[in-house]
């Protein structure tokens, strides 16, 4: 998936926290939001805080799909909530590989 389809596929899919998300999915989203919150944090704080509220939940969407396609259960989002070790769990299930089969599959697989 390119930069450009991640970015589409994320905001298509702005609440969608079913299915799947390949790496390249995630870790492209992860670019953008990166790249445009620093960009909107050089020109003011206020609008930086906007976007980052703004993209919050299409963040936890794709996250949700990518632990999804490690066949692993959304609620494991939370472990983001542990400091530094909860934050390196999630990196490390983050660029893991799509486990096949998969309990999360609906029909063909989405993760590419």
């Amino acid at each position: 998936m390119t930069f450009g389809e991640s970015i589409s596929t994320c905001f298509t899919k702005y609440a969608s926290f079913d299915g799947r998300a390949s790496r390249s999915e995630f870790w492209w989203f992860a670019l953008f939001t990166f790249l445009v919150s620093v960009g909107t944090g050089l020109i003011s704080e206020t609008l930086s805080g906007l976007f980052s509220l703004g993209v919050l939940l299409p963040s936890l969407a794709v996250g949700a799909r990518r632990l999804h396609d490690t066949d692993r259960s959304a609620w494991f989002l939370l472990v983001w909530l542990i400091p530094l070790i909860g934050w390196i769990i999630m990196i490390v299930w983050a660029i893991q590989e799509a486990k096949e089969p998969n309990r999360f599959s609906s029909g063909g697989s989405e993760a590419g």
